[in-house]
């Protein structure tokens, strides 16, 4: 979800990377603008390029402030106000983030990245039918977004809604037969619902789209150790965690929307002597 999220804040960077870098070195110093229309606006556009040349170093805590006064300079700005959503969405601000992408959406309320990002920001507060609500809204605007598609099925499969889910996952998988997060999620339903054959089939999908994709990798490894075949399970789970140590926390996996279920058999595995030796010895990456 947060690389979907980062996605969105590059996307409110976008045409405001152009101008000279500024010095970061410098703190935001209290200004005090004219108050003439025109050098508040050119204020506020200053601030939002030196905020976007911060975001590309991923520096979002002091790109904050700087969008924060160039909303308060132009309130009539539905960029300024939907880069600072994005931006408290990304640093887990999300209440924060709700209310500055709504005044966003009161400025240009037909944007579909605005209702799309809003509806993410609803997703990761909890707030789920909000979030479907939001999305489908963006969607009646811009149909083929895949990535708005996906959140749609993540925000029905979090309310347990499970053709739902797989609906708008399959849909987003018919626009681009290689998006492989929504193949995964597929699988994370099937196993939920007890079809731990399924479940495997579109893992390994994934898996024969991005070799490198650890999540699918492990929940291979999890439901062929649910079937009795150790030896497989174990050499898979090590690939999975070489390749990206995270999946070996379990609250890792369970904000990537793992159901109780697999969950619940991904502690088994992972407490096995071997897996637990592994997971100490191995490489933190990812």
């Amino acid at each position: 979800m947060h690389k979907r999220i980062y996605l969105l804040l590059l996307t409110a960077c976008l045409g405001i990377v152009s101008v000279p870098t500024p010095t970061y070195s410098q703190a935001l110093l209290p200004y005090t603008p004219k108050q003439d229309p025109q050098s508040l606006e050119d204020t506020s556009k200053s601030l939002l390029r030196q905020a976007a040349g911060l975001v590309q170093f991923q520096q979002y805590e002091q790109a904050i402030p700087r969008v924060a006064l160039a909303t308060q300079l132009s309130p009539n700005s539905n960029d300024a106000w939907f880069f600072l959503g994005t931006l408290y969405v990304q640093t887990q601000k999300y209440q924060k983030g709700i209310d500055a992408l709504q005044q966003a959406k009161l400025i240009k309320p037909q944007d579909p990245d605005i209702l799309f990002m809003l509806g993410s920001a609803y997703f990761q507060k909890g707030e789920h039918q909000k979030a479907i609500d939001t999305i489908q809204s963006g969607l009646k605007i811009k149909p083929d977004n895949n990535s708005a598609l996906f959140d749609l099925g993540n925000a029905y499969y979090k309310l347990n809604k499970y053709p739902d889910a797989i609906a708008q996952y399959q849909k987003a998988v018919n626009k681009d037969p290689k998006f492989w997060p929504a193949i995964n999620n597929i699988g994370l339903v099937n196993y939920e619902k007890g079809d731990v054959n399924g479940a495997i089939q579109n893992w390994q999908r994934a898996i024969a789209i991005d070799p490198k994709a650890a999540e699918p990798l492990l929940a291979v490894a999890v439901a062929l150790f649910t079937q009795g075949k150790q030896a497989e399970a174990y050499t898979t789970a090590e690939k999975a965690i070489v390749l990206d140590s995270r999946y070996a926390n379990i609250q890792y996996l369970k904000d990537n929307l793992w159901g109780d279920k697999l969950l619940n058999d991904t502690r088994k595995l992972i407490q096995t002597p071997r897996v637990k030796d592994f997971i100490t010895k191995a490489p933190s990456r990812g």
